[in-house]
């Protein structure tokens, strides 16, 4: 492929617009615009990629650190749209309003009789545990919504130092909405004092560690008031009893137990379902250095970036044409930058396109029937044969 068919346009300066430098080394290099739409140049990039993807070794061959599990890729990076829980032991790796993790019960006590106390101004946790002078795991909190499919009231306990998954929740009773003030009333609740003694007309919903809970703190359903010593079983039962809370840094692994980290992360796969767009923003952020992109192979678009540098005696481009096609023969991808323009200028691109290796044809190399020949992530340069070339290239490539 030639540099003019592709219509590439470098920059130099890194776009304002930039969060990650991967990302900013794609629109300097021509790969991306600004607005993260692909060029001609990364539409290549991305044929390329999906070319590779028939390999069930894909995601391996691209020398990038993911994490993931059986049906989920992911690349961790700053800028990632979503979280993810991980295991630095066992690897164990799940989106964070999926995961899983080792509840760990209170220990077990005598169900006490309930007793209702006034709480005023007590209509969050944190201001219940703290009138009461007690862990907010030793509570109860309630959570209500409306399904969206039949208009069914559904009330979630969860316990108190909890966050609930509404991931979870949905995957176990199906899509839901906040509940209504008038819905809650209509239920038999109040809200910032709800439990589920006395409802009415409700889908009840526990979390797994709910059953395993004795004696917890829950709303009295009546404003300024509470109810000490709720039990399951005794005082209210639940038609679904799942794990509905969510993951938090340093939660125990479910399989290992060791503590979990939670890291934001850019999905890159789920099955053989390939995000290439995402896996060439990890490529550019795992392999770049202070010049621009050092795309591996076979990660890299083209293989080689053959350059030839205007001579005074020689004509190098029609020498460097002829070594292109002599490339392409061989079956090496090459991008053939075959503009006028000064060598400085074609050596910048180059390092910024990242490509893996490097050919320029000069009249003084041409002179002794050389070109030279540089690796990207290489410093110094090599004269090689002419009729060395394909070799040569083809085992570094290898």
């Amino acid at each position: 492929m030639k540099y003019r068919d592709l219509q590439i346009q470098t920059q130099r300066d890194t776009p304002n617009n930039a969060r990650t430098e991967g990302f900013a080394f794609l629109v300097r290099a021509g790969y991306l615009t600004r607005e993260n739409v692909p060029t001609k140049l990364g539409e290549y990039a991305l044929r390329h990629l999906k070319a590779l993807s028939d390999d069930e070794s894909f995601l391996s061959r691209l020398f990038l650190k993911t994490i993931g599990n059986d049906q989920d890729t992911f690349f961790p990076i700053s800028t990632g749209t979503m979280e993810v829980a991980l295991c630095p032991q066992c690897d164990y790796t799940e989106m964070e309003e999926y995961a899983q993790f080792q509840k760990k019960p209170l220990p077990p006590e005598k169900e006490l009789p309930l007793e209702k106390v006034p709480t005023p101004d007590c209509d969050t946790i944190e201001a219940l545990a703290i009138y009461l002078n007690m862990p907010k795991e030793k509570t109860a909190k309630a959570l209500m919504y409306t399904r969206v499919s039949d208009g069914k009231f559904v009330f979630v306990i969860i316990r108190g130092d909890m966050q609930l998954s509404e991931t979870k929740l949905k995957a176990t009773v199906g899509d839901v909405r906040a509940a209504t003030e008038e819905e809650i009333v209509r239920a038999g609740a109040v809200p910032g004092y709800a439990s589920a003694v006395g409802l009415k007309d409700a889908l009840i919903v526990v979390d797994d560690l709910i059953p395993q809970s004795q004696n917890l703190v829950a709303g009295a359903n009546e404003t300024g008031y509470h109810l000490k010593n709720t039990n399951y079983g005794r005082d209210y039962s639940a038609e679904v009893i799942r794990d509905l809370v969510q993951v938090e840094e340093g939660d125990p692994c479910l399989n290992c137990g060791r503590r979990l980290v939670i890291l934001a992360c850019m999905p890159l796969a789920s099955g053989r379902e390939y995000d290439f767009k995402a896996i060439l923003l990890a490529l550019a952020q795992s392999h770049h250095d202070e010049k621009g992109l050092t795309l591996p192979h076979p990660a890299a678009p083209f293989d080689v970036y053959l350059m030839h540098v205007p001579g005074k005696e020689l004509d190098t481009r029609a020498k460097a044409e002829e070594i292109y096609n002599g490339l392409q023969s061989a079956g090496i991808s090459v991008l053939f930058d075959d503009r006028d323009e000064r060598a400085g200028v074609k050596f910048n691109d180059a390092d910024l396109i990242g490509l893996p290796i490097r050919v320029t044809v000069g009249g003084k190399g041409l002179n002794e029937g050389m070109v030279e020949l540089k690796p990207r992530k290489v410093k110094e340069n090599q004269l090689v044969p002419i009729d060395m070339i394909v070799k040569k290239i083809k085992s570094i490539l290898d």
